[in-house]
Formats: structure tokens, C-alpha cells, sequence
């Protein structure tokens, strides 16, 4: 949230500026641990953290925030960068497989001997922002690193269809959370969104890197080729369902906000790149089926998930506690794949060219 109205600033609502400090400082004092360092991802309202597991998913939004922060000219997102960047280089990043580690207990004792694509792809993200804000070329290579092997490699290997869950040695486990299909951030089986996230996030590295490998729009064409073939309309009704299997058939028929707000991006974001008409219009697809089931007129932001008859569900969500997928897949059409939102919202805050 701290990164979303950074944008709004950056939008010209300055107003939001101090819901961005606010941001800030809670991710310097009350979230982080002061004896241990790091982040919680959520505290009681006594202060005490409701999970002391330290998630790689959480601290990549923390560099997010803090690099948004560093864009608005915000003194302390500075201090949270150096903070940020230090807990990833000591704890996180494992240089030998060129991958983030997933989590940590409170004192950084033991790891989890699990890797996730979720946090990895979120990690891409942050260290494309990162990179485009300090002009620190290590997080681009970091970033290179990770989607060549999740992209490039894993992906690639299955038909484009990602598998999102590993094994400390990044062994694929295509049957974790079988028993739990409609887990927030780890469903069994592929992730149609996630596919349709990496395939704009292919295309942004490819834009962010000086020397582009070529696989990034092979890559970004391929993965949505695939999300749209196995999620849109997967049960016969309209929408993306939220998860299917290896081969490609449904298992979790929610509707889920994010899923096809990224489809909007990774749509957009291939008609910057090819100018193919397709996309164009798969982009106006995506947002007829939005404004005609998801956004919420009367009681503002969108709904989070819809059943399989498009009707509001709070079964995985409750309530709208997000705007972050949203937010972007209004900001992202027209606008260059990279660098970053925060760069190009920036330049024409600035009235630059």
C-alpha cells in the first residue's frame, strides 16, 4: 500500500504523501524486528507480530516501498533501502542457485526447506524497481537469474504451464497443498495469473536489460498463450479460474481480482511490445469482463473473488483489503514495459521526456 500511493503522488495527488510516510515508518519501526532485524508481515494490536516467520513474499515489498519512497525524495526510504538490501544479501538470496530462499523463523535459525515461484516472481519485480530507482545493475542480474530459471527453465520444461512449488533443492512438488486448493498465496497446481505476471515481467526485464538474452518474448508470448488457453472460460463460464492442473484442467474455479487484472498488464504489455491487434483486443476483453463483474461502482475498488456464477464470495478474501493488482492494470496500458511505474509516473510528473 505504501507503493500504491507512491503512485498516487506521483499521479499528482500529493495529499497521499503522507499515507506514504506513514507507510515508511511503520516498515522502520512497528513491522520490523528490533532484535533480530527484518519483517514481520503482520502485528497484533499490542505490537507483538501475529506470525514471526519472515517471509521472502513480505521483504520483497518491502524494497517496493522503499524504493517508491526514494522517487518521492522521502529521507527515510533511503535508511529502509540500506536496511532492506542488507537482510536480502545476508538471509535471502542464495547466490548459488540464483534464486530467493522462501522463509526464515525470527531469529534466522532455520530456513524453509521449501522454494516458492510466488515470492521469487514478486522478488523480480521489487529488484526491477530497485534497479530502475538506484541504478544498481546487480539487482537486474539477480533478477535475470531468477526468471531464467523459473521462466526459461521450469516453465519452459512443462509446457509453460509453471509448477509454483519446490523443494529446498528446487525439486518441482506438483502435489503440494493437493488437500488445499484455494490457499491464498500457496494453491496446489498451476496459477494462471502467475503465468500472465510473468509474462509482463519477462517483457520489463527484457526492456531493463542493456543486452537482452532474446528468450524474454518467446517466454512472455508462450506463458500467455498458455493462461488464456487453460484459464479463460476453463469450466464453460466466463472468467479466469483461479488454478488448474498439470494437464491443464481446472481445480479451483474462484474468480479471482488479480488474475485478470494481470491479464490486463500482460496484454497491454504485449501490444506495446508487438503491436499485434490481439492483444488490443483481448485487452478490451479483459475489461468488459471487469467492469462487468468485478468493479464495484456502488461500493467503490473492485471485489476480490467471484464464484463460478460471478457472484461476490468472501471464501479466500474478505472484504477489499488490496488495490495493489488493480491499480496497476489501470496505469500500465500505453505506457512503456519498462522502466517501471515509478519511472515513468515520475517522468511525467516531472514533465520530463
Amino acid at each position: 500500500m505504501t507503493y500504491c500511493y507512491a503512485l498516487s503522488v506521483l499521479l499528482g495527488n500529493e495529499s497521499d504523501r503522507e499515507l506514504v510516510r506513514g507507510g515508511l515508518t511503520a516498515l522502520l519501526t512497528d513491522l520490523r524486528d528490533p532484535d533480530n532485524d527484518g519483517w514481520y508481515d503482520s502485528i497484533n494490536a499490542d505490537g507483538s507480530p501475529h506470525d514471526s516467520t519472515k517471509p521472502a513474499y513480505a521483504h520483497a515489498f518491502v524494497l517496493l516501498a522503499a524504493s517508491a519512497g526514494i522517487v518521492l525524495g522521502e529521507p527515510t526510504a533511503r535508511e529502509l533501502h540500506t536496511a532492506i538490501r542488507a537482510v536480502i544479501d545476508e538471509h535471502f538470496w542464495d547466490d548459488d542457485a540464483g534464486v530467493m530462499r522462501e522463509s526464515f523463523d525470527a531469529q534466522w535459525l532455520h530456513s524453509e526447506p521449501y522454494r516458492g515461484a510466488n515470492a521469487n516472481m514478486h522478488t523480480v519485480e521489487a529488484f526491477l524497481a530497485a534497479a530502475d530507482v538506484t541504478g544498481d545493475d546487480g539487482y537486474l542480474r539477480r533478477a535475470e537469474r531468477i526468471a531464467r530459471t523459473f521462466i526459461d527453465g521450469f516453465a519452459r520444461a512443462h509446457d509453460w504451464r509453471l509448477p509454483e512449488h519446490y523443494a529446498a533443492d528446487l525439486t518441482v512438488l506438483p502435489d503440494y497443498n493437493r488437500d488445499d486448493p484455494m490457499h491464498r498465496f500457496r494453491p496446489f497446481g498451476v496459477t494462471p495469473g502467475h503465468l500472465l505476471e510473468w509474462a509482463r515481467l519477462c517483457l520489463q526485464l527484457a526492456g531493463s536489460l542493456r543486452e537482452s538474452t532474446g528468450w524474454h518474448l518467446g517466454a512472455a508470448r508462450a506463458l500467455y498463450d498458455r493462461a488464456v488457453t487453460d484459464g479463460w472460460h476453463a469450466d464453460g463460464r466466463a472468467g479466469f479460474v483461479y488454478t488448474i492442473d498439470f494437464d491443464g484442467k481446472p481445480v479451483a474455479r474462484t474468480r479471482m481480482w488479480w488474475v485478470l487484472a494481470e491479464a490486463m498488464g500482460a496484454a497491454a504489455a504485449l501490444y506495446t511490445v508487438t503491436g499485434e491487434q490481439r492483444y488490443a483486443d483481448d485487452l478490451a476483453k479483459w475489461w468488459h469482463e471487469a467492469q462487468l463483474h468485478f468493479v464495484d461502482l456502488a461500493g467503490g475498488s473492485w471485489h476480490h473473488a467471484l464464484d463460478e456464477t460471478n457472484t461476490p464470495d468472501d471464501s479466500v478474501w474478505n472484504g477489499k483489503p488490496d488495490i495493489y493488482h488493480s491499480l496497476q492494470a489501470v496505469l500500465l496500458p500505453g505506457r512503456p514495459v519498462a522502466p517501471s511505474l515509478l519511472i515513468t509516473l515520475s517522468d511525467r510528473a516531472t514533465g520530463a521526456r
